[in-house]
């Protein structure tokens, strides 16, 4: 029954997403917010929003280490198969403010996770802990991306102020999607956290391990979803903005609220797997830098890696 409850809870995750972008981007629209601040704030924090119900239900719970293997877990699927299978399937082109700052913020914020979490090598005490004090320099750091963000949308407001509204847009019914998303993402995001849990204490798998498999894959797939859609559109250069903005989110307001609502227990097999997704943004940059897309052969590499580590973090627990 757990099984079938935890397959619900995903399928409410995806729609639920689904909806909420859609609404929320059809409001925008109706608000005459520019595209690009679209793509970089409602469609991320849309598809990053069951990585945040999940996290902070399990914060709530007291199952702390849910919160950052999911966090961890999805970033590195999103780095790797996400991008992968969209650049598989299209070339993913990058627009040069990805490569300038979206990118280079993403590795900051990493870096951040992994200063603030080594207090027993930094700090000597006896265990690794997020505090709240933590989770609030994570929300902190938001507050400067949503400045740098808003800023972006203002310099571009020119360019969509004199665009029509679509006549076949309405409040009301977008506000309906927009909520009737969230309440699934929420009540998704219920079951994918006690139905995931309960599976993996009775395979003997910790809730680390836990979190950056199951979970992490199962609150990821939107960004699987959207990036690929995108891809087969051909609207290549919002996927990996998309993509970039997700994983920015993930670190700074999902673990950020989760410790800030209740402090977070570092397992220490983790290390490897925040150094990991460091490596993994470097390499991303890195291959954003020729010729200024993601290839099908660059795609096939970060897929391939993220196969690699599935096994190895199976073998590893």
């Amino acid at each position: 029954m757990a099984y079938i409850l935890l397959i619900i809870g995903f399928a409410l995750l995806i729609k639920g997403a689904d909806l909420f972008v859609n609404g929320s981007s059809n409001i925008a629209k109706l608000l005459r917010v520019p595209t690009i601040l679209i793509g970089l704030t409602i469609v991320a924090f849309g598809t990053s929003s069951p990585e945040a119900t999940v996290s902070i239900i399990a914060a709530l719970e007291g199952s702390g280490n849910v919160s950052l293997g999911n966090v961890v877990g999805s970033n590195i699927f999103n780095i790797t198969l996400v991008v992968g299978a969209a650049a598989f399937l299209y070339p993913l082109k990058v627009e040069s403010e990805t490569i300038k700052k979206e990118i280079p913020f993403t590795l900051l914020a990493s870096t951040v996770l992994l200063i603030l979490m080594s207090d027993i090598a930094l700090q000597g005490f006896s265990s690794n802990l997020l505090t709240r004090s933590d989770g609030f320099i994570f929300l902190l750091f938001l507050t400067i991306f949503m400045y740098y963000v808003i800023e972006i949308g203002l310099k571009s407001r020119k360019d969509t102020a004199d665009e029509p509204v679509p006549e076949d847009l309405s409040w009301g019914k977008n506000i309906f999607i927009t909520l009737l998303g969230l309440a699934a993402i929420i009540f998704g995001g219920n079951l994918v956290v006690d139905n995931g849990t309960e599976i993996a204490y009775s395979l003997g798998m910790s809730e680390t391990l836990v979190g950056l498999t199951i979970i992490a894959i199962g609150t990821s797939l939107p960004e699987l979803v959207t990036s690929i859609s995108a891809a087969l559109k051909k609207e290549s250069e919002i996927a990996l903005g998309n993509i970039v903005g997700s994983n920015i989110f993930n670190i700074l307001f999902v673990l950020g609220s989760s410790a800030a609502i209740s402090p977070i227990a570092v397992d220490d097999k983790v290390f490897i797997d925040v150094i990991l997704m460091i490596l993994l943004t470097v390499v991303l940059l890195v291959f954003s830098r020729t010729s200024f897309k993601v290839g099908k052969r660059e795609g096939l590499v970060l897929a391939a890696a993220y196969i690699i580590y599935l096994v190895y973090i199976i073998l590893r627990n």
